[in-house]
């Protein structure tokens, strides 16, 4: 099979190749796994925090991605969930324990034997993917493959967010950075809280006015102030900056959700500017989103069925998966990325 693979640790630059297409054996599937002969996989910032070190696979070479939608191939012969031909997608949650605290009360996301796909285990970048069945979404028949496989991270990652965000339909909200998650998310608020604006701080103006287009109160730059202090904010954007930012612009008892699964470093040095006086002071809280849970994906993906949301995608064939990636990067962001795999 055709696969995209990450064979060493390296800063993207622009003309940068971290991935190499090389051909590998079709995964080999255990008693409680699928294969599943992949069609779609979206590109996420995390796959740059891979490359990059920040996240890094414990071994290399490693297969990235982790929104990817196919068909079941192939079942082990204890699987009773799933049976071939049916349409699923795997996210980043690739397995668990199943038997810690957190594994029993649904929170698998924040198991200690968490594994990631396409970090812990080989992703989607590639033409078929083996999965632990029970880790495997069923995709509802009236969403796209295309259009499900943002979801799976994206969307799934920004619902968990959004629950974590502690909203009350009519609060004013922010968010911080407004690509791949940020869009889904101003579509999920529009559905579940329609009372409630929103106000988007983005760097570049073409995201402001995609935000402003998708039905955004306002939109400004990150360090702007909002006309009204706002009762939580969700950050989706990789830096420090616009956590500082956004604690001067929460209202008493307002709630910063960090949408990130890691920060990068270069202006780190920012958080010095951070007062507990100005920004923490009147029972303000930051409060972290850790990887996403696999009741967090079914649930979304049961309501962006019900809501009928569907994600702007930029489509790339999988060769081009460097480049979608270095887009990721320095390019203006509208909406998510998606690899076609076959």
């Amino acid at each position: 099979m055709k696969a995209m693979v990450m064979t060493r640790v390296e800063e993207i630059g622009e003309g940068s190749a971290p991935l190499s297409l090389v051909d590998l054996p079709i995964p080999a599937i255990g008693s409680r796994d699928i294969l599943i002969k992949v069609n779609v996989c979206g590109v996420c910032h995390t796959e740059l925090d891979e490359i990059e070190g920040r996240t890094p696979p414990a071994e290399l070479p490693r297969v990235l991605g982790h929104q990817a939608v196919g068909t079941v191939s192939s079942c082990g012969d204890q699987v009773s969930e799933l049976v071939p031909g049916d349409r699923v997608g795997v996210a980043w949650i690739f397995s668990s324990c199943g038997h810690c605290e957190y594994c029993r009360s649904g929170d698998d996301n924040l198991c200690p034997d968490f594994k990631a796909t396409g970090r812990d285990a080989n992703g989607g970048y590639a033409e078929y993917l083996s999965v632990p069945a029970k880790f495997a979404c069923k995709i509802p028949d009236n969403i796209s493959s295309h259009h499900a496989a943002p979801m799976l991270c994206a969307g799934a990652i920004g619902y968990r967010s959004l629950r974590l965000s502690n909203l009350d339909d009519g609060e004013p909200i922010g968010m911080t950075g407004f690509g791949a998650s940020a869009h889904l998310m101003m579509k999920m608020i529009k559905g579940l809280f329609p009372s409630s604006p929103v106000y988007v701080f983005a760097r570049r103006e073409e995201e402001r006015d995609f935000a402003l287009e998708l039905g955004a109160t306002w939109a400004g730059a990150t360090d702007d102030i909002p006309p009204v202090a706002l009762s939580a904010i969700i950050d989706t954007t990789p830096a420090w900056q616009p956590i500082v930012s956004a604690m001067s612009s929460l209202r008493p008892g307002g709630r910063l959700v960090i949408n990130a699964i890691r920060k990068e470093t270069q202006d780190q040095d920012v958080l010095q500017d951070l007062s507990y006086e100005r920004d923490l002071w009147m029972e303000k809280e930051i409060k972290s989103v850790a990887n996403v849970s696999r009741k967090d994906v079914k649930e979304f993906l049961f309501l962006a069925s019900r809501l009928e949301i569907q994600p702007e995608i930029q489509e790339y064939d999988l060769e081009q998966a460097n480049q979608a990636l270095i887009d990721l990067k320095f390019a203006p962001v509208r909406g998510a990325k998606l690899l076609r795999i076959a």
